[in-house]
Formats: C-alpha cells, structure tokens, sequence
C-alpha cells in the first residue's frame, strides 16, 4: 500500500500485522510522542526566525514528519485507508509547531488547516528581509572606515 510514493508497510512477515506501520514510515507515530511536546528549547517570538526555523527542520527531521510541511506527505484523500492516520500525524505536528510559537503567536495562528499552512504562513510572516533595514545596514557598512 503507498501514499504518495511512500510505502505504508513495507515489511511482508508473518508476524508483523498488515496494518502495522514501519518505524521509518513518516505516518510512523511512536506512542511516546503527545501534542504537548515542544521541537525546540526557544519559544518564537517573532524574532530570530531563521535559527528557530532551523531547529525546527532539525526536530522534524529527526521526527520524519518534515514531509508535513514540505507536502512530501501529502495528504490522502477522506476514504483512503491511511486517511486518519495522515490527519492525526499532521495534527501533532501542528501542535508542536504551535507549542513552539509564544503565545501570542500560537494564538494568532490556531485556524489554520494543517501544518503544511502553518508553515507557510509563518515563512510569509517572517522569512522577509526588510529592505529599509537592509539598506541602512549597507549603508553603514559603506560608512565604515
């Protein structure tokens, strides 16, 4: 059975149950992980994006949940058999996202649909250089003597 390429069980023994997902499986979810869990040690604030960003690839990576955001696990249509394990997957990594944000942030953020959108809409919100600040810093540098 496959999802978008990705193989759900990709073991054949006799002792292993059909619907039993492999580790290495991104739908994979070991019973140890709760959506209170947070990714990273920094809350995000707004600022210091791109390292909170950074660490956050990092956890997922680690996780195998990166194809949530990057749509590499792309979700399975409502009458797949995989459907509501891909919806409880992503909703976890939703939640540590959000566990990750201040709270501010995380409350400004709580309708999106899944993960994927979460990620997106903070790459829009914040993965901007500022071209006014950009140009002062520039300037400044030119400055220097």
């Amino acid at each position: 059975m496959e999802v978008d390429g990705d193989t759900l069980n990709s073991t054949n023994s006799p002792n292993v149950n059909k619907d039993t997902l492999d580790s290495t499986n991104p739908l994979y979810m070991h019973p140890s992980k709760s959506a209170g869990s947070t990714l990273v040690p920094m809350v995000f604030d707004g600022t210091g994006y791109r390292s909170w960003r950074r660490g956050v690839l990092k956890a997922l990576s680690v996780k195998n949940k990166v194809g949530f955001i990057t749509e590499k696990c792309k979700k399975p249509d409502s009458g797949h058999p995989t459907f509501e394990q891909w919806e409880r997957c992503d909703d976890m990594v939703t939640s540590w996202i959000l566990n990750s944000l201040s709270k501010d942030l995380a409350n400004s953020l709580q309708y999106v649909v899944d993960a994927k959108e979460l990620w997106q809409e903070l790459e829009d919100r914040y993965d901007k250089m500022n071209g006014a600040k950009l140009y002062q810093l520039k300037r400044k540098i030119n400055d220097l003597s």
